[in-house]
């Protein structure tokens, strides 16, 4: 592993540099309050965040990544435009796998501008793409506003666009959902006679657990409601399928999505995005003809995400996890604004990782 002094030193030079393209340095603190965070931190970071509490001033985590107090920071007292540049530890227990640090360095670059998202997503992945040159990297991207626009078009229940859109960020639940709601496999028996029972609660002895009566009562009509509800319809099924296997280069991976927006109209206006952006990326030199794009790429990373996603890998290293990562969070800032909102996108690295691709340990 390299030296941790090392670390630190390439952690001030990547700030440097972002702070000499316009970047505010930032230092949120370590101690960050706990219910609100945990609620925006996906299922994996959520596990493995370290929690403690007193009586002053309750929950409270050691800050697992930058982005959300940041913009916790920024929706309180940031101008417009903004660009904020970090460097610090972050902590994540590892319970699973011995090998990966439960702390380390990050350093990140993040952009709060509401004239031109597309050219902000360019920005920011032309920077980190900057930073890491030369390490043989493997640039992934993906958009996950595409799959949201994909669910919000389906022709089906609001219920069920709300359940698909819970769990975009869990592959194997949002397959599990979507074969439900298309009636491709049978229902459970014990559902079944739930439902059709005249009084679901004969029989049923004394309530056990928190749920109330009530609420029971509320989930057993949600699931009649279902249950009566047409199947999604076969074509927009299969086109959401195709969506989620389209991974090639970018200009082919738009063109395939253009065909798919057929049978789901409601994903052009996020296509004309992903066209702005990589017009954008041109604009800036990114070589966009080889940049990668996986339609289902970031579905099991930060839940905060909603829009232009993508990591930097090393294909050399498949057990390193990501150098450098991303995406457009816009989402949140409406969440922690109050009110406001601003379109956002950052990025991180991790110069740890930097340094030992590079052999400097």
């Amino acid at each position: 592993m390299p030296d941790r002094k090392a670390v630190l030193a390439r952690a001030a030079e990547l700030r440097a540099h972002f702070e000499g393209a316009g970047a505010l340095a930032v230092e949120p603190p370590i101690l960050q309050p706990a219910e609100t965070l945990l609620d925006l931190y996906g299922e994996d970071i959520r596990a493995r965040a370290y929690v403690t509490s007193d009586a002053m001033r309750g929950e409270q985590m050691l800050r697992p990544d930058f982005t959300v107090p940041v913009v916790q920071m920024h929706m309180m007292q940031g101008a417009e435009p903004a660009r904020y540049t970090y460097a610090g530890t972050v902590f994540r227990r590892q319970e699973h796998d011995a090998e990966r640090a439960n702390e380390y360095v990050q350093v990140g670059y993040e952009v709060f501008d509401r004239d031109d998202p597309a050219g902000a997503d360019a920005e920011v992945f032309a920077r980190i793409s900057e930073a890491v040159a030369g390490l043989s990297l493997r640039a992934a991207t993906g958009d996950i506003g595409i799959l949201m626009a994909a669910v919000r078009g389906l022709s089906t229940t609001e219920a069920r666009k709300a359940a698909l859109m819970r769990h975009i960020w869990r592959p194997r639940r949002f397959r599990a959902l979507l074969d439900r709601f298309a009636r491709r496999l049978p229902e459970p028996a014990g559902r079944v006679a739930l439902l059709e029972a005249a009084d679901p609660f004969a029989e049923a002895g004394t309530l056990i657990g928190k749920r109330s009566r009530a609420e029971i009562e509320a989930r057993i009509e949600a699931l009649r409601a279902d249950a009566a509800a047409a199947p999604i319809a076969e074509h927009q099924l299969a086109a959401l399928e195709t969506l989620l296997s389209v991974r090639e280069t970018a200009p082919y991976a738009l063109q395939h999505l253009r065909d798919i927006a057929v049978d789901l109209p409601d994903l052009t206006p996020a296509l004309d995005r992903l066209t702005a952006r990589l017009e954008a990326m041109d604009a800036r030199g990114v070589d966009v003809q080889r940049l990668d794009f996986e339609a289902s790429y970031g579905r099991t990373s930060m839940e905060y995400y909603d829009g232009f996603v993508f990591g930097f890998y090393a294909e050399a290293r498949p057990g390193l996890p990501p150098i450098a990562s991303g995406g457009r969070y816009d989402a949140l800032t409406r969440r922690l604004g109050r009110g406001a909102e601003i379109p956002a996108v950052g990025g991180v690295l991790r110069p740890g990782l930097m340094l030992e691709l590079e052999g400097t340990a």
